[in-house]
């Protein structure tokens, strides 16, 4: 069969930009698959939870702080003292030996596990808390600020 040489053109061009369409389509489909499955993952009882996603657009998540609660008391951890007064109630010990000045470090002698904080409490957010949290089961939770 002949085909008049601009009708081959057009058809030639609408197949090429259905591909185009096609590829930027999936990789639309994978960037928001990434955003997706961005977030802190957090083990619990033998559960893995994704428990925020920071780069989910069009949520207020991402402008919401985060605040950690001592679950014995209900208490909200407002400062180093406070939580450094909470980690030696439940055996974690001050580590200096790491050299780095900008970090307040904890240790526990039966693991280890190593805390590091950012020695400004302000530097304080959720991904140093989720770290708290999967170090001390059953100890803290994190939720949103009110």
């Amino acid at each position: 069969m002949w085909l008049d040489p601009l009708l081959y053109n057009i058809i030639s061009t609408h197949n090429s930009l259905l591909k185009k369409h096609q590829i930027i389509q999936e990789t639309k489909t994978k960037e928001r698959k990434k955003k997706i499955m961005s977030g802190v993952w957090v083990f619990k009882n033998g559960v893995i939870r994704l428990v925020e996603n920071p780069n989910q657009s069009g949520s207020d998540t991402q402008n919401r702080r985060k605040v950690m609660v001592y679950l014995p008391t209900g208490e909200v951890v407002s400062s180093y003292s406070t939580l450094e007064q909470i980690l030696q109630s439940l055996g974690w010990e001050r580590y200096f030996g790491g050299g780095d000045t900008d970090l307040l470090q904890f240790h526990k002698r039966s693991s280890i596990d190593l805390i590091s904080l950012p020695r400004d409490f302000t530097k304080f957010n959720s991904v140093y808390m989720y770290d708290i949290v999967v170090k001390n089961p059953n100890y803290f939770h994190v939720r949103d600020s009110h």
